[in-house]
């Protein structure tokens, strides 16, 4: 479990655009900080689940990595007042802190615009990005990202908002080396002189 946790990490790390996009990015709209629909990358898996409720939503549920007691990966939804189908929200929070957050569902044309709008108005227009069937919008600020995707299943449509949290990330991930270097640096167990004869 752990090394699927890990990877979805490091993948959204790897995925935080640099140097001239995030200038260009963090030019536009909102400087106040990245969220969506009340959901903050960052923030507290407390404050995620009063947000989760506040949307009618029930608490997220957690569990801990086996081998890394700090991260938890936890799981929630929204149920959809309309018959809509409803938005799952999936949290990977490390030491309680959202590293890297999914709010997604299946949607109409409707719902995907005004998730669209509401992101554009909030933080500018950016350039679409469209990989097969994938289509993207993305955002960055000092060091957090969110991306808006959404693609067709099986004749559905199905649209994603991603938020990750750079720094969250970048802490975890400098511990792991801490906590590599100070494993080689150990002296290897000695075994007991086996005596001959």
């Amino acid at each position: 479990m752990l090394t699927a946790v890990r990877a979805s990490l490091i993948a959204g790390l790897l995925l935080l655009p640099s140097g001239d996009h995030i200038k260009a990015a963090q030019a536009v709209g909102d400087s106040t900080g990245l969220q969506f629909l009340g959901f903050r990358p960052g923030a507290r898996l407390e404050e995620l689940n009063r947000q989760l409720r506040s949307v009618g939503g029930g608490a997220l549920r957690c569990r801990r990595a086996r081998a890394d007691q700090r991260i938890s990966e936890c799981r929630g939804m929204v149920e959809s007042p309309d018959s809509r189908p409803p938005i799952e929200v999936w949290v990977s929070a490390i030491d309680s802190l959202a590293g890297v957050m999914t709010i997604s569902g299946r949607v109409d044309s409707i719902q995907l615009e005004t998730w669209r709008r509401t992101l554009q108005d909030r933080y500018g227009r950016v350039g679409l990005r469209t990989q097969g069937k994938q289509s993207m919008l993305q955002w960055v600020r000092r060091g957090r990202m969110i991306r808006l995707t959404w693609r067709w299943e099986r004749r559905e449509r199905v649209a994603s908002v991603s938020l990750v949290d750079g720094h969250v990330l970048d802490s975890w991930g400098k511990s792991q080396v801490r906590s590599a270097a100070t494993d080689t640096s150990r002296p290897a167990a000695t075994q007991p002189e086996r005596r001959t004869r």
